[in-house]
């Protein structure tokens, strides 16, 4: 099913990076998918839906929510955090839920994924979309800081 448009909102606060920019060739080279990526402040944020749907995964370092619409959105929390197994991140929603657009689903602690030597930026990929179906935000293509709740994209089609 296609959607005209749909809003996608920054999932933490910090400042935008564009996609080719994380410094990860799976997110860099939109393999995954197309988006952008955000710089989080070093604190403990909240990191929210960005869009409303079901919780279709979660993990502590990662979630994809499908909008009714059928499009997916992926947030990943740093980079190789899978490594941590858990730590730094507490989870405030279960696999399964149906979510509203700023719904907190993380509790993401960037101090501790700092310390740990990782890249805290937390890519933001449309699922199954070439790059051509969305638009950043004129904050975002310009690098500028957001909060979380923030337009961060559209997706069309």
């Amino acid at each position: 099913m296609s959607v005209a448009s749909l809003i996608v909102l920054a999932p933490v606060p910090g400042r935008a990076v564009e996609l080719g920019l994380v410094p990860d060739p799976t997110f860099a080279q939109a393999i995954v998918g197309p988006g952008g990526a955000i710089d989080p402040p070093r604190e403990v944020v909240d990191a929210i839906a960005p869009i409303s749907g079901k919780l279709l995964k979660v993990f502590p370092h990662a979630y994809v929510i499908v909008a009714p619409e059928g499009v997916g959105v992926l947030v990943h929390l740093g980079i190789d955090t899978v490594q941590l197994k858990g730590a730094g991140f507490t989870l405030r929603a279960q696999q399964g839920d149906t979510v509203t657009a700023g719904d907190v689903i993380v509790s993401y602690d960037v101090p501790a994924i700092v310390a740990s030597g990782r890249d805290p930026i937390v890519p933001v990929i449309i699922l199954e979309r070439q790059a051509e179906n969305i638009t950043l935000a004129d904050a975002v293509a310009a690098g500028l800081e957001l909060e979380a709740g923030d337009t961060f994209l559209t997706v069309r089609g």
